[in-house]
Parts: structure tokens; sequence; C-alpha cells
């Protein structure tokens, strides 16, 4: 029987998961208290074959049932029932716009800052996240996205342990991804800051991937970027690894490091491995 649980920052898209993975076959309970997973898989294993599916929701909501949580996922383990993790991340600023949206307050901060809620959230799930399997950014995710991400995990056919890749952008100026596995740095590169018709774009414009890459040292590293990873990948998957997350930095986080991060996931995906991509820090200023 395979079980997954899914669970993230309140507002990051769980409900559409559970969608998806309803879609795949999977029988899904939503907000089920941890303490009651032990229960519920044992009625699930005498269900005679009509389940083999399970996804289950697990969040902040359950109370203090979700402390439980990490006890019973032992539990499992040592009766032999195997599990994976998702793990729904979402940036601060996106979860804020969604709260505003829906007019509901963050569930850890009732009538306060939905800030503070985020802050208190983020630092209770730290824990689970390090465990996840595999962490979906939905941040710049449609629900349909969202669906073809989960769709590449966990469709039937599809072995979930494949290797997952997330191609990260960032600025230094606000600090190494502390999830990072790898980590380039390619403030070596010619910099498009400097440029007054190219400052207020980014690396997601035609117009600055060109100018960062038409150097030579540019293609020479991409070039030698692929030949790393071509050969770091299957070593990853002989050890079993499932999540890699791969940093590209640049001193701001929105030119040549977002530029080098497309390039990449681009590649990636060409060569049919399972990516996503996120860029932390890259914003565009410019209006037209």
């Amino acid at each position: 029987m395979k079980f997954v649980i899914i669970t993230g920052l309140s507002g990051a898209g769980k409900s559409q998961a559970m969608k998806s993975m309803e879609d795949l076959g999977f029988y899904c309970v939503d907000n089920l208290p941890a303490s009651l997973i032990p229960k519920f898989t044992e009625l699930c294993l005498h269900a005679q074959g009509d389940i083999d599916k399970v996804a289950l929701v697990i969040d902040i909501r359950g109370g203090r049932f979700f402390d439980d949580l990490f006890e019973n996922l032992d539990m499992l383990r040592r009766v032999g029932y195997e599990y994976e993790i998702l793990f729904l991340e979402t940036s601060d600023d996106v979860l804020i716009k969604r709260f505003k949206e829906s007019r509901r307050d963050h569930p850890l901060s009732p009538g306060d800052r939905i800030i503070e809620g985020i802050k208190a959230e983020r630092k209770k799930l730290t824990r689970l996240k390090e465990m996840a399997h595999y962490i979906i950014d939905t941040s710049k995710l449609t629900p349909a996205n969202l669906k073809d991400e989960i769709q590449q995990i966990f469709m039937q056919g599809v072995k979930s342990r494949n290797l997952t890749i997330s191609i990260l952008s960032f600025g230094f100026k606000k600090g190494i991804p502390l999830d990072a596995d790898l980590v380039f740095d390619v403030r070596f590169l010619p910099n498009p800051h400097y440029i007054d018709e190219l400052r207020d774009y980014t690396g997601d414009d035609q117009s600055v991937r060109d100018y960062v890459m038409k150097w030579p040292e540019s293609i020479s590293f991409i070039e030698k970027l692929n030949d790393m990873i071509d050969f770091l990948i299957p070593l990853y998957i002989k050890e079993g690894k499932s999540q890699l997350v791969i940093a590209i930095g640049c001193t701001g986080g929105k030119h040549r490091s977002v530029t080098i991060a497309n390039i990449l996931y681009e590649t990636l995906k060409e060569k049919g491995h399972r990516a996503m991509i996120n860029h932390r820090d890259s914003v565009r200023t410019v209006r037209e």
C-alpha cells in the first residue's frame, strides 16, 4: 500500500494537491488527526484490496494532534509501512496575498497580522520540511501547473523515488538558501545591472538573457555546469536521493542567476528529468 502525507504551509495549495491526488486514484482524507494514522492504516489494510493508494492531508489545523505526527509516522515505519511526504511551500508575499483575497485569518494568528502567523507556522513545520521527500514551491504555479507537477511525481508507472531536481535562483545579499545541496556562484559573469536599459528587467526577459549569454565565459560555464550535473545525477539516484536542490546565486538574484537557472532548468527538462524552478529574489520593476 502506498501512503503519501500531504502537508505544508497554510494557503500553499494543499486542497488543490489533494484533488490532483484523487485524480490519480488515491483515496484522500483531509485534516486527519495525526493520532489516528495507525488506526486509519489498519482499516485501509483490512479493506481487502479496495484501497491501495492513500493520501492524507495533515497540517496545523490539527492543533495539538499535529504534535503527535512524528511519533505516529515512526510507528508506521516500525511496523513496516513506508510513506512519502509531499511538502507545499510558498513565498510570504504570495501567502499574504492569498489570505487577503480569501478574507481568511491565518490559523496561527486569528485577528492578528497574517505575517506573524506565517512566521510561526514556518518555524513549526521546519522539521517536517526537512523530512519531506518532495517539496513543491507553488508561489508561481497555477492549479494546472501544480497538478502537472504532482502527476510527474506520483503518476502510475513512474517510480516515486526518481530524483526531483529543484532549481533555485537567489541573491547573495539575502543569504544562501539553507536547503541547497549544490550552490553555484555566477557573480563572475558580466552584470546587466550596470546597463541602464536592462537594470529594471530580470533574467526572465529575453534582453537580459541575450546580454548574459553573449559572453564566452557564460557559454563555457553552462557547458561545464551541464557536464557536472549529468555526472552527479546518476550518483544521487544510486544513493537513493529523492530531492536535489541546485541553487544559482548572483549579487541581487535578479539577472545572472535567473538566466543561468532558467537555462539549466530547460536543459534538464529536455533530457527528461523531473525538474522545478523558483526565482527567490527576482522582482521585475520595469513599467510598460
